[in-house]
């Protein structure tokens, strides 16, 4: 049982985008990890403006992805080879297993969306800074 990094925008983004619905966009880049072949975890980013970059992460459930190696790589490249000051995400708010997992590996909630989620509820925008990262 083999676990990797995989740097496959298209394989990683159809993986994350099952997970979380997304639109596909120009300029998107990924990086997954897989275990046997299998895409088990992804991150998606986009919308890079030289100053913060909006990543959007996908897993199954209940499989062992969240290691170092994948972490350092996840975020290694937004702040180290894109040199983004900050990275973004959002969450809906009704979404209680991203909202903990954003806020154990270090993002801050910056702003609510109230009522922009497909559920009605509210979407909460989350940010981490590169000096508050503890994978870089």
């Amino acid at each position: 049982m083999t676990t990797q990094l995989v740097y496959s925008t298209e394989r990683v983004f159809s993986f994350v985008n099952d997970q979380t619905p997304l639109q596909f966009c120009t300029g998107m880049t990924a990086i997954g990890l897989e275990k046997d072949g299998e895409v088990i975890a992804g991150v998606v980013y986009e919308g890079f403006n030289g100053v913060n970059i909006w990543m959007h992460v996908g897993a199954l459930p209940g499989r062992r992805w969240c290691t170092r190696p994948a972490m350092a790589a996840w975020f290694g490249y937004p702040f180290l080879q894109c040199g983004v000051k900050r990275i973004s995400g959002y969450v809906n708010a009704s979404n209680l297993v991203a909202r903990r997992f954003d806020e154990h590996v270090g993002f801050k909630q910056e702003a609510v969306l109230n009522g922009a989620a497909p559920d009605g509820g509210d979407v909460i925008i989350y940010a981490m800074r590169r000096e508050e990262c503890k994978y870089v």
